[in-house]
């Protein structure tokens, strides 16, 4: 059985706490919007953020099904995603109430333009909004967080008992036919049972069915370091060659080029697509994967800990949240220009991050959580690459074998 642990690891912090940095450098409108958007190629800080949410979602979760069961591990999935929808709905009303009040206040067509279906059928949009069916610009990543946290115990429980590759074989298939329509196929076929008013270009950016891989992509990652038995992430030495010249033309070729990668050739631009997950763009991330897992430890002993990351990430939750809140507040305020002079872009990013670090400070404050921790915003997490360790493995001393899965272990009285 996976063994407990009070300390947390900074690593895994420290890189949710940069996903968050890119994000809201990336949101909100300054001179650091473009140079900082997909900064290492054409790949973003959601695919990071989305891949080390479900990377802890496996490791916390699991976990907590080899100690306590399996009815354990799905209570608290629904918890998480109770508390994340709590966050939603309390952003989509600041956005129809508090931020449309000011972009119609003052004229932004950058705050108006994020909430055009609501301002035209606004009874309908709150409804769906709140059944997860309608989701505006920016708003739109949490509702792909709180079906994935859904799905992800019965996810683990098949993967359990049938292994995890028939399942990352199915995540595979329905990401391939995601590239050729599979989401907005199924949308109209349920739109024609269940009338749905909320047309099709409103329910989000994300392809959900694109981004399901990378989040069962983190949660067999995750959830295979609570076995024992399981191997640690190694790779042979020509896949680390071939990623890092993969990763160093992409880089080249995002700062050369653009954001764009084929400029305005809009059916070649699909291969990098952020939306779908373009396969392009898929392999750019198994790359950059490949690197963070083979030099990151030892990355992380060499380098200085910015415990103001450590700090962003800890508190990833509240911290996106209060991200979205002062995006819309300078969109609504300020509109969408990124070339303000830099007298008013940097205390606007300073006065910014400081709220962030702030709300992260509060709510770790106000938590103070114990050693056992159920929620993938504060549950201690091992380095990728190390597996965690039996009470044997560490102390020396003989115990009974770990069963094969959660499933083999009966509930402690």
């Amino acid at each position: 059985m996976p063994a407990s642990s009070s300390t947390r690891r900074w690593e895994i912090d420290a890189l949710r706490g940069l996903m968050l940095v890119l994000m809201t450098a990336t949101h909100l409108p300054s001179r650091l919007t473009s140079p900082l958007g997909q900064p290492f190629g054409f790949v973003s800080a959601a695919e990071g953020f989305v891949l080390l949410s479900a990377y802890m979602a496996g490791m916390v979760y699991g976990r907590i099904a080899w100690r306590k069961g399996v009815n354990e591990m799905r209570q608290a999935f629904w918890r998480r995603a109770l508390k994340i929808y709590a966050c939603q709905a309390g952003t989509l009303l600041f956005l129809f109430t508090v931020i449309a009040f000011i972009g119609l206040r003052f004229e932004q067509p950058a705050a108006t333009n994020l909430m055009a279906y609501y301002l035209e059928q606004p009874l309908t949009a709150l409804v769906y909004g709140l059944l997860l069916v309608y989701s505006p610009p920016l708003l739109d990543i949490l509702p792909l967080y709180i079906l994935f946290m859904l799905a992800s115990p019965w996810v683990m429980v098949l993967a359990w008992r049938h292994g995890w590759a028939p399942v990352m074989g199915v995540s595979v298939a329905l990401w391939l036919l995601a590239q050729f329509g599979l989401s907005q196929w199924a949308f109209q076929a349920v739109s024609a049972v269940v009338p749905i008013p909320v047309p099709y270009s409103e329910t989000g950016s994300f392809d959900t069915w694109g981004w399901q891989l990378l989040w069962m992509l983190g949660l067999w990652m995750g959830a295979t370091r609570n076995d024992p038995k399981a191997p640690a992430f190694t790779f042979p030495a020509w896949a680390v060659r071939a990623a890092l010249g993969l990763a160093l033309v992409c880089l080249v070729w995002r700062h050369g080029i653009g954001q764009s990668p084929f400029g305005n050739h809009t059916g070649l631009n699909l291969v990098f697509d952020k939306w779908s997950l373009g396969p392009l763009r898929v392999i750019n991330l198994f790359a950059l994967v490949i690197l963070t897992l083979h030099y990151g430890p030892g990355l992380a002993r060499r380098t200085p800990r910015m415990r103001w990351l450590e700090t962003l990430g800890a508190a990833s939750l509240p911290v996106f949240c209060a991200h979205l809140v002062v995006v819309l507040l300078v969109l609504g305020l300020l509109g969408a220009d990124q070339n303000r002079p830099w007298a008013l872009d940097i205390p606007l990013l300073v006065l910014c991050f400081g709220l962030l670090y702030t709300v992260a400070r509060i709510t770790l404050w106000i938590e103070s959580p114990p050693d056992d921790r159920t929620g993938p915003d504060t549950q201690p997490a091992p380095e990728p690459g190390t597996v965690l360790t039996t009470g044997a493995q560490a102390g020396g001393t003989s115990a009974p074998a770990a069963p094969a899965s959660p499933l083999a272990r009966t509930r402690p009285a």
